[in-house]
């Protein structure tokens, strides 16, 4: 990480999200039975989605898509497995969303909203917000329907969007009624609506998991994290920096200790373990960070395996932390349009505006520290991402792709791809000290597996996994084939 400011940080500084007060309108859960599309019962794909907005406006402030989903099937239906997909056109190339849940009958905690870019962009849709459910969703048994999904999408800079032209969006429905410009997949499979022309939704991808890894690109780096302390000399012939010098982001004065990156091992395989703490203070925050000393990294798959968590190790909860695995090359000048950055970056108690538990991909064209300008794309996920998750950003010529645990989180556009090469980096920090004011020390802890990048080669999620079993096999902790720059 540069001595900089993180541009992450400063963008969400400076004009978060505005709090809206949700209204709960709590509405009969009974419904008159479904039909599906058009005219005819779905009966293979179990579900039927029904749809009603309470903006009807050709512009407005937000969308606001409310939902319910009926099981139709003589079986019980995880909602886990469902994902919705409401199609709008984009109020500009470069113009960024926000998902929010006002209210829902199975609870907004388990309610998930994140967006993506059309493969097939139309006149009425390149963009879609996917709404999944967690496990505490549970299961819908036959004949009952999820309630009231009360939802809500906006610009991230609050300016009016334009709903008149968006696929999914019907002013004239004020009440829930059957809607198949809504798609709806169970387990992967497309079991309702209709997506606009060339884009049915496949999630997850329905390439079959490789027997064998894939060759390697034009280099390979792989880490297995396998060293004994920070201070190991392997570290550093390994191409690695523990960072130490001060500057951001973060907590101004805070220190980055390198001392607080350790190593265990965890279920045979050793980890690595950045710990932040604090009590209150500048002067007592600690941060850590571990970054590529090259930066050589550009297109092709990155992947980690990364353990967030929501609660500290050791006293009280509640400040705001960022945990990261992210790639980045310096800014050269305001605006400079060869700068890139692509982060994945979780804040375990919000922060940023946020009230509670998100996790943010991002990719970045450029930005301006002062006076304030940014140019980047982001998906957002409100949810607790606590616990191992496996981490794959892929860059090709055309489209920037996130995964988390094999499933797709979101497309970002050509326009936001790198032009210079990049180091790779971890870091886990505090945005400020205003989440938690208490004086009582405290201790965070992220913690990463491997890391693996391929150069110049589009790998999926199966394909990684593959991958990392096959260096894992052979009990090979570290290799760099990647040219330098």
């Amino acid at each position: 990480m540069t001595s900089h400011d993180h541009p992450a940080a400063q963008r969400r500084r400076t004009t978060r999200l505005r709090a809206l007060l949700a209204t709960a309108a709590v509405t009969a859960l009974g419904a008159a039975a479904l039909a599906a599309l058009p005219g005819t019962a779905n009966a293979a794909g179990g579900l039927t989605v029904q749809y009603r907005t309470s903006a009807t406006g050709a512009t407005a402030d937000q969308s606001e898509p409310w939902f319910k989903v009926k099981n139709t099937a003589t079986t019980a239906l995880p909602l886990s497995e469902v994902k919705l997909r409401y199609y709008f056109k984009s109020d500009s190339p470069t113009a960024t969303y926000r998902f929010a849940c006002s209210w829902a009958t199975k609870g907004c905690a388990n309610i998930t909203g994140t967006f993506g870019t059309l493969a097939s962009p139309t006149d009425t849709a390149d963009r879609y917000l996917e709404v999944g459910f967690t496990s505490g969703a549970g299961s819908l048994a036959p004949g009952t329907d999820t309630g009231d999904m009360q939802l809500r999408f906006y610009q991230s800079t609050w300016q009016p969007l334009r709903q008149s032209d968006d696929y999914s969006f019907d002013a004239s429905r004020t009440a829930y009624g059957d809607w198949a410009k809504v798609t709806a997949t169970r387990a992967g499979s497309l079991v309702w609506g209709t997506a606009p022309a060339g884009n049915t939704p496949t999630d997850p991808p329905t390439t079959p998991p490789p027997t064998t890894p894939p060759p390697g690109g034009s280099g390979t780096l792989w880490d297995d994290f396998s060293y004994t302390s920070y201070s190991d000399p392997k570290i550093s012939a390994n191409g690695w920096s523990v960072r130490s010098n001060s500057g951001g982001p973060g907590v101004p004065g805070a220190t980055w200790d390198p001392s607080n990156v350790t190593f265990a091992t965890s279920a045979g395989n050793t980890v690595m373990t950045l710990e932040t703490s604090t009590a209150g203070t500048a002067g007592t925050t600690e941060q850590a960070e571990v970054l590529t000393k090259a930066t050589k990294f550009q297109n092709g798959t990155y992947a980690a395996r990364v353990r967030f968590n929501d609660a500290p190790r050791s006293g009280p909860d509640g400040d705001h932390l960022v945990q990261t695995f992210f790639t980045i090359n310096d800014l050269k000048a305001p605006m400079a349009d060869d700068y890139a950055e692509y982060d994945f970056e979780y804040l375990p108690n919000g922060g940023w505006g946020e009230p509670s538990n998100i996790l943010y991909t991002t990719s970045w064209e450029t930005y301006n520290p002062d006076p304030w300008q940014a140019v980047n794309q982001h998906t957002e996920g409100r949810q607790s991402y606590a616990g191992w998750h496996d981490l794959v950003l892929t860059i090709d010529g055309s489209s920037i792709k996130y995964y988390i645990d094999g499933q797709l989180f979101g497309t970002h556009d050509a326009a936001y791809l790198p032009e210079r090469p990049m180091s790779i980096n971890f870091n886990q920090w505090l945005i400020d000290l205003n989440g938690q004011t208490s004086t009582t020390p405290r201790a965070y802890e992220q913690q990463v597996d491997y890391v693996l990048h391929v150069k110049d080669q589009v790998l999926t999620p199966a394909q990684v996994n593959a991958k990392v079993a096959a260096y894992r096999s052979t009990g090979r902790a570290f290799e760099d084939t990647v040219p330098a720059s």
